[in-house]
């Protein structure tokens, strides 16, 4: 294999979705909900946000969908920027947090039990 994650994995989609189709309607339905235009919230920080979700999890795929979507609702080039240092922020944020969980993780496994 010469790549792992390239543009013409699209054309699996169809095959994907005819595979386990009842997961796909329901995985398909909660997006389509997610992405709605008639939220509370504007559809240009519903895009922003997903901006900041799809770079924590890495999904080149969603990255470009949504910053694309972002860009149709108006949001700019700054605007892009500061959702991702936010994102970094915040994903590093976890790290910490999760630290705090490792070391009371490690005080526990090193006092010693009677």
């Amino acid at each position: 294999m010469t790549e792992y994650q390239t543009p013409k994995d699209r054309a699996y989609t169809d095959t994907l979705i005819k595979s386990a189709p009842k997961e796909a309607a329901a995985f398909l339905n909660l997006k389509h909900t997610a992405e709605r235009k008639d939220g509370v919230i504007p559809i240009k920080y519903r895009e922003l946000m997903s901006v900041a979700v799809a770079l924590t999890t890495q999904c080149a795929y969603c990255i470009e969908s949504h910053i694309n979507n972002a860009v149709q609702a108006g949001a700019t080039r700054e605007e892009i920027a500061e959702t991702v240092f936010i994102a970094a922020a915040l994903r590093a944020g976890g790290a910490v947090g999760t630290g705090l969980m490792a070391m009371r993780i490690f005080e526990e496994a090193s006092t010693p039990t009677d």
